[in-house]
């Protein structure tokens, strides 16, 4: 079983940690930020699909 050489010190493990939640935050907001403009129907070089198989049962 590995088992860690050194003890991690109290900051470096909360360095990580907000590294981590960061990294988090920023992929929350681009996720925002693409859907307000697919729903604004402003976005450009995203691709989406449209509702076509509603459009098929329909026939």
């Amino acid at each position: 079983m590995a088992v860690p050489k050194k003890k991690t010190s109290k900051g470096k493990r909360n360095q990580r940690l907000a590294t981590w939640k960061g990294k988090a935050a920023v992929a929350a907001e681009k996720a925002l930020s693409i859907g307000k403009s697919v729903l604004t129907g402003r976005a450009q070089g995203f691709v989406y699909p449209m509702n076509e198989t509603s459009e098929e049962e329909t026939d």
